[in-house]
């Protein structure tokens, strides 16, 4: 028997990629997300990449890379402003991931203050070229607490 959610729950985001151990190996030097999952049938590969911590509530990105897409190479899903956004706990957090990005020849925007409520923020271009945005100071946890008050411990 299956133990799902009591109630209706947003869990995932799916993007293609054409080369998934890239891809994984991307996100996780990058992000807090770690491989959870990762399977392959006859249609291709896919990969489920979460955040250990986040047992109650789980939030998920699910890579696929179909082989009959990887002749097509890269195929970004989340351009030109669409994008994944990371909240840090602090602004040297931001210029940590925007240097390793910057080593790395994907930072997309370099660390920039930007008006209410953005924030503090940079981005990153994952391997399809997808842009992962990394934030301070942008409020999304103290809004959902001021308007849905704070979580039971």
């Amino acid at each position: 028997m299956s133990r799902g959610p009591t109630i209706a729950r947003f869990t995932h985001v799916a993007l293609p990629c054409s080369d998934i151990d890239a891809t994984i190996a991307w996100y996780e030097k990058f992000t807090p997300l770690r491989l959870l999952d990762r399977r392959e049938d006859a249609d291709g590969y896919g990969a489920w990449l979460g955040q250990p911590d986040m047992v109650d509530k789980p939030f998920i990105i699910v890579l696929v890379s179909f082989f009959r897409d990887q002749p097509k190479g890269p195929q970004p899903t989340l351009a030109p402003f669409a994008h994944l956004g990371i909240e840090m706990p602090t602004r040297d957090d931001v210029d940590e991931v925007a240097a390793r990005g910057r080593e790395a020849g994907c930072l997309s925007w370099e660390p920039q203050d930007l008006p209410a409520p953005v924030g503090y923020v940079c981005a990153l271009t994952d391997p399809d070229g997808n842009v992962v945005e990394f934030s301070f100071d942008q409020g999304v946890f103290e809004k959902v607490r001021e308007v849905w008050g704070t979580p039971a411990e």
